[in-house]
C-alpha cells in the first residue's frame, strides 16, 4: 500500500449523504475512497498537458451503453477513446462540407 498521511475535511451533511450513497450503491467502498477518487480526477485534470484541455460531458445512459459496446467489440481502446474518435470524426466531417462549399 502507498504511504498516505491523514487530511481532515469538514463538509456539508448534504455532500456525506450524496457520498455514502455511492458507497449504498456499491460505486465505492468507503466514503474515503470516493473521495480520493475525487481528489485523483481534480489533481489529474489540472495537470493535464498544455496542448490538452479536458472535457466533462454528460451522455444519457443509453448512450454509455452503446459507447461500452463499441469496447466491448473492439472498436475503441476504452469509453473515452471512443468518444475523441467520435468527436474527431464529427470535426473532419464538418470541416470537410465547409472546405467543399469554399471549393464550389
Amino acid at each position: 500500500m502507498v504511504e498516505s498521511e491523514r487530511v481532515t475535511i469538514r463538509l456539508p451533511h448534504e455532500r456525506i449523504n450524496a457520498l455514502q450513497e455511492l458507497v449504498d450503491q456499491g460505486r465505492f467502498s468507503t466514503i474515503s475512497d470516493a473521495i480520493r477518487a475525487a481528489i485523483d480526477r481534480f489533481v489529474d485534470g489540472e495537470f493535464t498537458p498544455e496542448y490538452i484541455e479536458k472535457v466533462t460531458v454528460e451522455l444519457p445512459k443509453g448512450n454509455v451503453v452503446n459507447l461500452k459496446q463499441l469496447v466491448q467489440d473492439g472498436d475503441s481502446i476504452s469509453v473515452d477513446d471512443a468518444i475523441r474518435n467520435a468527436v474527431r470524426e464529427y470535426i473532419r466531417g464538418k470541416l470537410s462540407k465547409a472546405i467543399e462549399e469554399i471549393d464550389k
